[in-house]
C-alpha cells in the first residue's frame, strides 16, 4: 500500500523547464561557451553537476564551472523565476493527496533557496509534510540520493512510496531507489521517453481528475494524451 507521494517540482508542479534551459544557455554564453538550447533542454531534470559536462568542457567543481553554475542561479532567480507560473491543478492535487491520507514530500534537484521559492509559487509550501533538495544529497538525479532522502523524510520504505515527476531522470532515480513513478507530459517529454513509469498523465490537472483511478495502490494506468 502506498503511504507517501514524493513530488518533483520543476516541470511537474511549476512550468519552469524552459526557463532553466535558457538560464544555462545564457550563463554559458557569458563565459564564451556556445551551447544549443535544444541540447540543454533535453537534460533539464538531471543535476547541474551532470548537465554541465554533457554540454560543455566544464565540470562544476572547476573554477569556471562554479562561476557558470552561480551565474545560472542568478539569471534564473532574477530574470525567470518571477515570471513562472504553476501548472493548473498543482496545489489542488497536493491538497487532494493530503485529504486521502498520503504523506507528501518534495524531491527536487533544485538548491534549497530556489526550491523554497518554487514551492511558494506553486502554493504548496504549507501543504507538504517535508521537502528535500540537492543540498540533502551527495549525488543529483538520475542518481537515487534525492529520492532516498525523501523516503527518509517520509519515514517509509521504497515500496510504500511513489514519485510524481516529468523527466526520464526522475524515472531512473526512482527506479534505482526502488520507487515507482507517475510521469507527467507537461515537462516536455513524450510517452516513449517516459517509459518505465507506472502511469503517464498530461499534468497535475489530469491526474487530479482521475486520482481515484491512478496507480496509488499499484494498478497501472496510462491517461490518453490530451485528457483533462
Amino acid at each position: 500500500m502506498i503511504r507517501a507521494v514524493l513530488l518533483d517540482v520543476d516541470g511537474t508542479l511549476v512550468d519552469s523547464n524552459d526557463a532553466h534551459a535558457w538560464a544555462w544557455v545564457r550563463a554559458f554564453a557569458e563565459h564564451g561557451i556556445d551551447v544549443p538550447f535544444e541540447g540543454v533542454r533535453r537534460l533539464i531534470g538531471m543535476g547541474g553537476d551532470k548537465l554541465m559536462p554533457r554540454v560543455s568542457r566544464l565540470s562544476e567543481d572547476s573554477d569556471e564551472g562554479r562561476e557558470v553554475a552561480e551565474r545560472r542561479r542568478e539569471l534564473f532567480k532574477q530574470d525567470y523565476l518571477p515570471q513562472l507560473r504553476p501548472f493548473r491543478g498543482a496545489a489542488e492535487l497536493v491538497e487532494a493527496l493530503k485529504a486521502r491520507g498520503f504523506t507528501t514530500v518534495a524531491a527536487s534537484s533544485a538548491k534549497k533557496d530556489e526550491l523554497k521559492r518554487l514551492l511558494a509559487l506553486a502554493r504548496v509550501h504549507t501543504l507538504l509534510d517535508a521537502q528535500t533538495s540537492s543540498d540533502d544529497a551527495e549525488e543529483s538525479k538520475p542518481d537515487p540520493d534525492i529520492i532516498a532522502a525523501a523516503l527518509r523524510q517520509a519515514g517509509v520504505a521504497p515500496g510504500e512510496a511513489i514519485l510524481i515527476g516529468d523527466t526520464p531522470y526522475d524515472i531512473e532515480a526512482a527506479r534505482r531507489a526502488g520507487v515507482a513513478t507517475i510521469a507527467f507530459r507537461c515537462g516536455g517529454w513524450n510517452d516513449h521517453e517516459l517509459t518505465g513509469a507506472a502511469a503517464v498523465f498530461d499534468g497535475p490537472w489530469d491526474l487530479l481528475a482521475q486520482l481515484d483511478e491512478a496507480p496509488l495502490v499499484g494498478r497501472p494506468h496510462v491517461s490518453a494524451k490530451g485528457e483533462s
